[in-house]
């Protein structure tokens, strides 16, 4: 079985989306399906040092960049779209990764011509928080293909079943699927130099800390973390804790956050890394006694399932779509986003070490879900049910394509 990745970008900077579709194809590898990501070399305002238009090893998987020519949120690329028209007819069947980019829409059509199926990753799109963002393009674009594109779908890919409950209802949607990510379970296990991580940032000396991790986004609720977190540490017995922010992002909301801590008392808490990845990403996790992602939206959070594989218990708010996990578990604190919310969590979880010590134990036995095998078996047995069978061509001419 040939499948072919598609997705509008994966430089480290667009975080969890990026680093999912390498592991995803790095498993299916594994498992002996064939596989090739084809994006762009969009990396913020700059682009990735690649080169176009030829498979390249990346990461241990075939890549195929090409140029993105114009718009940082659509990625358009005309030479991608001209290379899926002529070659997805090569493959069983096409992962599509986004909803709202021109990559997607190129693959969409460039299938429905060609008669392949193809499966579509929302990536949380399409939940009510986040189609109320830029909400004019999204329409616009909902008419223009994307709607087509979801109708035409052999199968829709969401990774919980929050994301598929949140998507499904209000669009209508429908032939659903929900598969989790993985991680490398065996990645985590190995000991990083938390040592030389504190020593590399001497504001954290021997202080115990809560790791903020990744892309840094208005979503993400970084801001109301950090004024939570500097109320909470006023009280008597929480003076010695540290915030670690590690992520960056556009550069005016990163800035802004360090504003924000700068103007108040106690900012010096607040400790700002700049991007960590590979060895230094786990040695932040792995040195931190919680992991917080307090978003206002989170259709996955791949950090998440890190943290636990590291054995630190997360703090979350209801928006992240592992909460229910997460609480059902007993693997950490679902808080709301609200400041007297936001506070009062953080102050347990700081508090109480029996209680992260327990919470870590219950997020490594729930870690065991999230397993590359795991997750690469479950979709190869989708690939087999909705790859190009009569079935399929069935689904497709009753999709009006």
């Amino acid at each position: 079985m040939r499948v072919l990745h598609v997705i509008p970008a994966i430089a480290p900077r667009y975080g969890g989306p990026s680093q999912a579709v390498i592991g995803t194809s790095r498993a299916l590898a594994h498992r002996g399906v064939e596989v090739l990501i084809v994006t762009t070399d969009a990396d913020g305002g700059g682009r990735l040092p690649t080169r176009l238009e030829v498979p390249r090893d990346w990461q241990g998987v075939p890549v195929m960049f090409f140029r993105r020519q114009w718009s940082e949120a659509f990625k358009y690329s005309r030479p991608l779209a001209l290379w899926l028209d002529r070659h997805v007819a090569e493959f069983s069947i096409v992962h599509i990764h986004a909803v709202f980019s021109h990559s997607s829409l190129a693959a969409a059509a460039a299938c429905r011509r060609r008669d392949v199926p193809y499966v579509v990753r929302t990536l949380g799109t399409l939940d009510p928080w986040s189609m109320q963002q830029k909400p004019m393009r999204k329409r616009l674009l909902w008419h223009l293909g994307v709607s087509r594109m979801l109708d035409g779908a052999a199968a829709i890919h969401y990774t919980t079943a929050t994301e598929q409950r949140l998507a499904e209802k209000p669009l209508g949607l429908r032939r659903g699927v929900v598969i989790p990510l993985g991680i490398d379970q065996s990645e985590y296990t190995y000991a990083a130099d938390v040592a030389g991580f504190r020593a590399r940032h001497p504001d954290l000396g021997k202080h115990p800390y809560i790791v903020v991790l990744g892309r840094l986004h208005p979503k993400k609720g970084v801001e109301a973390l950090i004024a939570a977190f500097l109320q909470a540490t006023r009280r008597e017995g929480l003076h010695d804790w540290r915030l670690v922010v590690a992520g960056d992002g556009e550069a005016a909301h990163a800035a802004h956050l360090r504003r924000i801590a700068g103007g108040r008392p106690g900012g010096e808490r607040v400790v700002f890394t700049g991007w960590v990845a590979g060895q230094e990403k786990l040695a932040a996790l792995q040195g931190a006694a919680v992991l917080a992602l307090p978003s206002h939206q989170e259709n996955f959070g791949l950090v998440v399932v890190e943290a636990l594989a590291c054995g630190v218990p997360v703090l979350v708010s209801p928006h992240v779509n592992l909460a229910d996990e997460v609480q059902a578990a007993g693997a950490g604190w679902v808080v709301p986003l609200d400041p007297a919310g936001l506070e009062a969590g953080l102050v347990l979880a700081m508090a109480r070490p029996d209680e992260r010590q327990r919470c870590a134990a219950a997020g490594r036995r729930l870690v065991e879900r999230f397993s590359w095998p795991r997750v690469a078996a479950e979709l190869s047995q989708l690939y087999q049910r909705v790859g190009r069978t009569e079935s399929w061509r069935v689904h497709a001419s009753s999709a009006g394509e």
